[in-house]
C-alpha cells in the first residue's frame, strides 16, 4: 500500500508516496492532463508542417519530456523523494524550457532584458524551495500547477533571452544562474535538519532518511544541476571564440 503523504486533508497532485515495489505501476492517468497533452500533440503536429527539421525535433523532444515529467512514474516518485523532485525541476527548467525555446518561431517576440529574466527566474526557483510554499504545492493541485507553470514560464523567458543575447551577455547570465543554483544546492546539502515536512515520513521505504534525501537533492542541484548551465555557457563561449578566430583569419 502506498504511504500516505497527506498534508491536511489533501494528497499531492502526483498521488500518495509510492513504495519501491509499486512505482512502475504508478502512471499518472489524470484525464484532464491526458486530454491536454493529446490536444497539444495535435497542435504540434500541425505546427510542425511549417517549421524546419530542428524545430520539429525540438517539438517532439519537448512533448516527450513533458510526458515523462507529468505522466510517467517519475511524477509519483516526486511525492516520496525530494531528490527526485529536484531532478524533476531540473528537467523542467534546464531541459524542457530550452527545448520549448528551440521550437519557438525565431521571430517570436521576447520582451524584457536578459538580466531581468535571469533575476526573475532565480527568484521563482528560490521561492518554491521555501518550505512553506513547497508544502503548499504538495497539498493543493492549484498551487502545484502554479509552481510548475511559474518555473517553466520563467525558465522559457530566461532561455529565450539567452538565445537572443550577445554571446558574452548570455555566458554571464548562464554563469549567474549556475552560481545561484549551486548556492541553493549547497544550503540544502549542509542543512543540519530536514526542512521539508512533506517528506519526513516518505523516504524510509527507499532506504534514505529525510535528511539524507535532502542532502542528495542538494548535491544534485549543486553539481549536475549547476553543471548544465556551465555546459551551456561553455558551448556558447566556444562557438563565439571560434567565430571570432574565423573572422580574424578571413
Amino acid at each position: 500500500m502506498a504511504q500516505s503523504m497527506e498534508i491536511g486533508t489533501r494528497l499531492p497532485y502526483c498521488g500518495a508516496a509510492p513504495v519501491p515495489g509499486e512505482l512502475l505501476a504508478r502512471w499518472n492517468l489524470d484525464p484532464v492532463l491526458l486530454v491536454l497533452l493529446g490536444g497539444l500533440a495535435l497542435l504540434l503536429h500541425r505546427h510542425a508542417r511549417n517549421t524546419g527539421k530542428e524545430e520539429r525535433r525540438a517539438l517532439v523532444a519537448a512533448w516527450l519530456v513533458a510526458v515523462t515529467l507529468f505522466v510517467s512514474p517519475l511524477c509519483a516518485a516526486t511525492s516520496a523523494l525530494f531528490w527526485v523532485r529536484t531532478v524533476h525541476h531540473l528537467l523542467l527548467v534546464a531541459v524542457l524550457a530550452p527545448l520549448v525555446v528551440r521550437a519557438l518561431p525565431r521571430h517570436a517576440a521576447a520582451s524584457g532584458s536578459l538580466g531581468l529574466w535571469t533575476g526573475i527566474h532565480a527568484l521563482v526557483v528560490w521561492a518554491w524551495h521555501a518550505p512553506a510554499l513547497y508544502a503548499a504545492a504538495l497539498s493543493s493541485d492549484a498551487v502545484y500547477w502554479v509552481m510548475q507553470a511559474s518555473l517553466l514560464g520563467s525558465a522559457v523567458l530566461f532561455w529565450r533571452g539567452v538565445s537572443r543575447a550577445e554571446p558574452l551577455m548570455a555566458v554571464a547570465a548562464l554563469l549567474a544562474t549556475m552560481v545561484q543554483m549551486g548556492l541553493l544546492g549547497a544550503l540544502l546539502t549542509f542543512a543540519q535538519a530536514p526542512i521539508y515536512a512533506p517528506h519526513l515520513a516518505t523516504t524510509m521505504a527507499w532506504g534514505l532518511g529525510p535528511l539524507e534525501d535532502q542532502q542528495l537533492a542538494g548535491l544534485i542541484m549543486w553539481a549536475p544541476g549547476a553543471g548544465l548551465y556551465l555546459a551551456a555557457a561553455a558551448f556558447i563561449f566556444a562557438r563565439w571564440l571560434a567565430r571570432a578566430q574565423n573572422t580574424e583569419a578571413a
